[in-house]
C-alpha cells in the first residue's frame, strides 16, 4: 500500500539517515578560529516545542462528546458558519456561540502584519521583510506580539500567516508570505504559529493551497503534478501543521480541477490522513460553492451561511449531507477550542496590550531585514559631508509607508516618515547638518485652480452636513491637451464624480473599495483616497460631484496632478539634488490584495525621477519600500540601493539607523530578482501565468524561485539569499559529519572588515545520482545569521535533515532519499558560493 511504504519511508529518514563524507576540498583546516569563538547552534527551525496549549486527551474528549450531545441541529449548523457580528470590533468574521453551553463566540481577524481591526494597534512589518532577516527566533518573536495583541484586541481566531510561495513576481500578496523557497518558508511559518498561539490565539494558516496570484484568483484551475506539490508549495502548510495550527484557510480557486475548499484528496487525504491535522478548515471569504464542501473537510464557511446555512439545514434533513458529517466538523471546532482553553465556561483572560514591546520589535525586524542590495564608492553608511548635507527626494520621504494594502493593512499605534527620522539622525551627527526636502512626485493632488472651474465652488475641503446632499455642476476648462490625474479623498460614502457624463472613480471588479492600497489609499490625515489618470483634451469638460452626507456627515476634497506640476516636481527634485552632498531617493510601489501588479518597474514617473537625480548627483542611494522584486536599469548610476520592504511603523527609524550605520543591513533576499519583465519563472507562458481559459499550469515543476534560475543557466540582477553588510567576510575550513538524521555541515565564518557586522550564512545541496526524478540543481538546506566584531570567527554548524535529502515520489507516494554522492556548497548567496565540498548519503539500513 502507497501509504505504508510512506510512513516506513519517512521513518527510515527521520530516524536513522547515514551517510559517508568526503574530502572537503577546501583548504586545510584552521587550529584555532580566533578568541572569542564559540560552537554555532544547529540551524534547524521549530525545535522549541508544541504550542503552549493543552494536549487533547481523555477529558478533551469527554467534554466535547457532551457538548455534541446537547447540541441542537440548529446550534450545530450555527457553529459552522459566519453571521453579522452585533458588537462588531472592526475584524474580518463572526461566527456565533452558544451561552447557554459555554460556547464562546468567535472573532477572527486579519492579521500577517499585526492585527486588523479598528483599533490602533502595533503595525509590524511585512513578513517578506521578517523573512529577510533568515531568523526563526526572530519570527517566533513576531508571532508573539501579533498572538497578544490579538488577544488583547478582543479576537480568537488570526487569519495567518500566509504560507504561499512566491511564485510569481507580479503577485498582489506577495509582501505578505515569507519566500520563494519551499524550506526557508515552512522554517519560519513554523515559528510565527508558535509565537502566535503560545499567546493563546487561535493561527490559520493560508491559502491552501496554490493561491500565488491575485488574477483570477477565485475561478482559476491550478494544475500541478504531485511531485511539484510536494516539494514547493505543501512543504510550508505541513510545517505549520506540524507546530500545531489549530486552523487552515482553504483558497479560492481550484486544484488540479476541484475547488480548495471542497477538494478532499488535500483537505482529507493529505491534511488529516498523511500530516495529522486535527484543527478545523475554514474557507476564504466566499470561496465555498456547495453543501458538499462539508463531507469533502470543509468544517466552516465564512463570511456567512449561504450555503452551510439554511441548505446545510435541507442537505442534512433530506440525507444528502449525513449527520456524522455535520458532527465531524462541530467536533473538529470544538476540540479546537477546548486545547485553546476556550470551553472551561470562564475563558482566559484577555491581556493588556503592551504598545511599547510591539514598537522595540517592530523596530527590531525592519533593522534585521533591511537588504542592502548595492553600495559602491562608499555611499553608505552616511558620514561626514555626506550626513551633514543630505537631501531626502520623493513623496514617501515625506509620509509614512507602513504597510501594504487589503487585508494586511494595519491602523498603526504611530508612524513618522522618513525625513522627521533623518534630520533628527542627522542632527545628533552634525550640529550644522542639512537636511532638505524634494517631494519628487505628488501622491495626493493639488487643489484645482479656481480659474479652471465655472462656477468655482471650493471643492479642496468639503463639508456635508449630515443627512444632506450635495451636487455641483460645472465645466472645468483645460488650457492644453494633458494626462491629468484626478483624486477624490473623503470620508463614509465615496462621492461621485463624473467628467464628461461618466463616472471617474468606478468601482474595480472585484477589489472592494478598502483594498485601495496602504500608501495610496490613504491621505496623510486620514481620510480615503481614490484616483484616476485619464488623457484629457484642450478646452471645457462638463463636472458633475455628488457627495452624501450620512449618518455623520462627510468631507471631501477633489485634487489632481497634470503633466505641468509632475515636470515642475521633476524640476525641484533635481535642483534639491545638485545642491546637496549626498541623496537618499524613496521610492515605491503600493501593492494591495485583489489585484496583481502590471510590471517589475517602479509605477508612475520615477523611474524618469530615480534617472534624472542620479544623473544630477551619484551619491545617491535609492531606498525601496516596494512589495516585491523590481527591475532597475537604473541601478549602475545610483550609488546604493537598500531593500525595506514595507517597514511597518517603526521604519522610519530603522531605515535612519541602517543609512547611517548604527545598524547593520542584516537582511538577505528571499526571493531572486530578475533583470527585465521578460526574464523570469513564468516570463513568456501564459499558461503558467496568469493563465488561459481559466487553467494555469505549474509547468515549471519543482524549479521554483532559484532553483528555476539555476536550471535555466539565468543570470539574475540579485540571486536570492544576496544581501550587503558594512564589513566584509570570509568562508573558510568546510567539513561534513555523520549528523543524527541527517548531514552536518561544519565551516568558519571569519569578519575580515573593521565594522561589527551581520551575516546570513547559507548552505545547498546538489542532486542525487541514484534517483531518477526531477532534481534542482541545488536546493537550500540550511542557514545560519551570525554577528560578528571586526577580525573574529566562529565555527557554524548547520544541520542537514533528511527531508532536505529527499524528493517526492509520485510512483511510491512517498519521500525517497537521495542517496550516492552529493555536494555541498557553502556561502553568501545562492549565486556566491565559495565553499564545496563532497559527500555520500546511504540508506540507512532498518533496524
Amino acid at each position: 500500500m502507497p501509504e505504508a511504504v510512506s510512513r516506513r519511508t519517512v521513518m527510515r529518514l527521520l530516524g536513522a539517515a547515514g551517510v559517508v563524507t568526503g574530502a572537503a576540498g577546501c583548504g586545510a583546516p584552521l587550529p584555532d578560529a580566533g578568541p572569542g569563538t564559540r560552537a554555532a547552534p544547529a540551524e534547524e527551525a521549530g525545535r522549541a516545542g508544541p504550542p503552549a496549549t493543552r494536549p487533547a486527551g481523555p477529558g478533551s474528549e469527554a467534554r466535547v462528546a457532551a457538548l455534541l450531545e446537547k447540541l441542537t441541529l440548529d446550534e450545530k449548523i450555527g457553529l459552522l458558519h459566519g453571521a453579522r457580528d452585533p458588537a462588531p470590533l472592526g475584524q474580518a468574521g463572526y461566527v456565533p456561540g452558544v451561552p447557554r453551553l459555554g460556547i464562546p463566540d468567535l472573532r477572527l481577524a486579519d492579521g500577517p502584519a499585526g492585527v486588523r481591526v479598528t483599533a490602533r494597534a502595533t503595525a509590524l512589518p511585512a513578513p517578506v521583510l521578517l523573512a529577510s532577516a533568515f531568523d526563526p527566533g526572530l519570527a517566533r518573536e513576531y508571532g508573539r506580539v501579533i498572538g497578544r495583541e490579538g488577544r488583547a484586541l478582543g479576537q480568537d481566531v488570526l487569519l495567518s500567516p500566509m504560507v504561499n510561495l512566491i511564485r510569481t513576481p507580479y503577485a498582489g500578496r506577495n509582501f505578505e508570505t515569507f519566500s520563494e523557497d519551499p524550506k526557508l518558508t515552512a522554517d519560519l511559518v513554523a515559528e510565527v504559529v508558535r509565537g502566535i498561539q503560545e499567546e493563546g490565539l487561535v493561527a490559520t494558516v493560508k491559502h491552501y493551497a496554490l493561491n500565488n496570484q491575485e488574477q483570477g484568483r477565485t475561478t482559476v484551475d491550478v494544475v500541478a503534478s504531485e511531485q511539484t506539490l510536494h516539494e514547493t508549495e505543501l512543504r510550508g502548510f505541513e510545517s505549520a501543521v506540524a507546530a500545531g495550527c489549530g486552523s487552515v484557510m482553504g483558497a479560492y480557486n481550484k486544484v488540479n480541477g476541484t475547488w480548495a475548499c471542497e477538494n478532499r484528496q488535500l483537505l482529507e487525504e493529505q491534511l488529516r490522513t498523511r500530516w495529522g491535522f486535527t484543527g478545523w478548515v475554514v474557507s476564504d471569504w466566499d470561496a465555498t460553492h456547495g453543501t458538499a464542501a462539508l463531507t469533502a473537510g470543509l468544517d466552516m464557511e465564512m463570511p456567512g451561511g449561504t450555503h452551510f446555512g439554511a441548505g446545510l439545514r435541507k442537505a442534512v434533513a433530506d440525507g444528502t449531507v449525513p449527520v456524522t458529517a455535520l458532527d465531524r466538523s462541530v467536533r473538529r471546532i470544538l476540540t479546537t477550542l477546548d486545547r485553546f482553553g476556550l470551553l472551561d465556561g470562564k475563558p482566559p483572560a484577555r491581556p493588556a496590550r503592551d504598545a511599547a514591546a510591539g514598537a522595540r520589535t517592530a523596530r527590531k525586524v525592519a533593522v534585521a531585514g533591511a537588504v542592502l542590495l548595492r553600495n559602491v564608492r562608499g555611499t553608505l553608511p552616511l558620514a561626514g559631508p555626506a550626513a551633514r548635507g543630505l537631501a531626502v527626494i520623493g513623496p514617501t520621504g515625506g509620509v509614512p509607508f507602513v504597510s501594504g494594502g487589503g487585508s494586511a493593512h494595519v491602523v498603526p499605534d504611530r508612524a513618522d516618515g522618513p525625513l522627521t527620522a533623518l534630520r533628527a539622525r542627522a542632527a545628533r551627527a552634525a550640529k550644522d547638518a542639512k537636511v532638505t526636502y524634494a517631494l519628487g512626485e505628488d501622491l495626493y493632488g493639488r487643489p484645482l485652480r479656481a480659474a479652471a472651474l465655472s462656477p468655482a465652488p471650493a471643492l479642496d475641503d468639503r463639508r456635508v452636513a449630515a443627512g444632506r446632499t450635495w451636487t455641483y455642476e460645472g465645466v472645468l476648462t483645460l488650457p492644453a491637451d494633458d494626462e491629468w490625474t484626478l483624486l477624490v479623498h473623503y470620508t463614509g460614502r465615496r462621492p461621485a464624480v463624473a467628467l464628461d457624463g461618466k463616472e471617474v472613480f468606478s468601482a474595480q471588479p472585484g477589489v472592494p473599495e478598502h483594498f485601495a492600497g496602504g500608501l495610496l489609499g490613504t491621505a496623510p490625515d486620514g481620510l480615503t483616497v481614490r484616483r484616476r489618470t485619464l488623457r484629457l483634451t484642450k478646452g471645457a469638460h462638463r463636472l458633475r460631484l455628488t457627495a452624501q452626507g450620512g449618518a455623520a456627515g462627510q468631507r471631501f476634497r477633489l485634487r489632481h496632478t497634470s503633466g505641468a506640476t509632475r515636470a515642475a516636481d521633476l524640476d525641484a527634485a533635481v535642483r534639491t539634488a545638485r545642491a546637496a552632498h549626498s541623496v537618499v531617493l524613496f521610492a515605491y510601489e503600493d501593492a494591495t490584495e485583489g489585484r496583481d501588479r502590471t510590471t517589475l518597474a517602479l509605477p508612475g514617473g520615477q523611474q524618469r525621477l530615480v534617472e534624472a537625480v542620479t544623473a544630477a548627483n551619484p551619491r545617491t542611494t535609492v531606498v525601496l519600500n516596494t512589495s516585491s522584486s523590481t527591475t532597475m536599469p537604473w541601478l549602475a548610476a545610483t550609488g546604493a540601493v537598500l531593500q525595506m520592504y514595507y517597514p511597518g511603523q517603526e521604519g522610519a527609524a530603522a531605515t535612519a539607523a541602517v543609512l547611517f550605520g548604527d545598524e547593520d543591513p542584516g537582511g538577505r533576499l528571499t526571493q531572486t530578482f530578475p533583470t527585465a519583465d521578460g526574464v523570469h519563472p513564468v516570463a513568456g507562458d501564459p499558461v503558467r501565468y496568469p493563465g488561459v481559459g481559466g487553467r494555469q499550469e505549474y509547468t515549471e515543476g519543482i524549479h521554483v524561485g532559484h532553483r528555476w534560475y539555476d536550471a535555466q543557466r539565468v543570470v539574475p540582477l540579485f540571486p536570492f539569499g544576496h544581501g550587503l553588510s558594512y564589513t566584509t567576510f570570509r568562508y573558510e575550513d568546510l567539513r561534513l559529519l555523520p549528523g543524527p538524521g541527517g548531514l552536518r555541515v561544519e565551516f568558519t565564518v571569519r569578519n575580515t572588515g573593521k565594522r561589527r557586522g551581520t551575516e546570513v550564512a547559507q548552505v545547498y545541496v546538489g542532486p542525487s545520482p541514484d534517483l531518477r526524478l526531477d532534481q534542482a540543481l541545488r536546493v537550500l538546506a540550511g542557514y545560519h545569521r551570525l554577528t560578528l566584531a571586526p577580525g573574529r570567527a566562529r565555527r557554524v554548524a548547520v544541520t542537514v535533515e533528511p527531508r532536505t535529502l529527499s524528493s517526492w515520489d509520485p510512483a511510491r507516494h512517498a519521500w525517497v532519499l537521495g542517496t550516492g554522492s552529493r555536494t555541498v556548497y557553502v556561502g553568501r548567496s545562492s549565486r556566491e558560493l565559495p565553499l564545496r565540498a563532497t559527500t555520500v548519503v546511504r540508506e540507512a539500513p532498518d533496524r
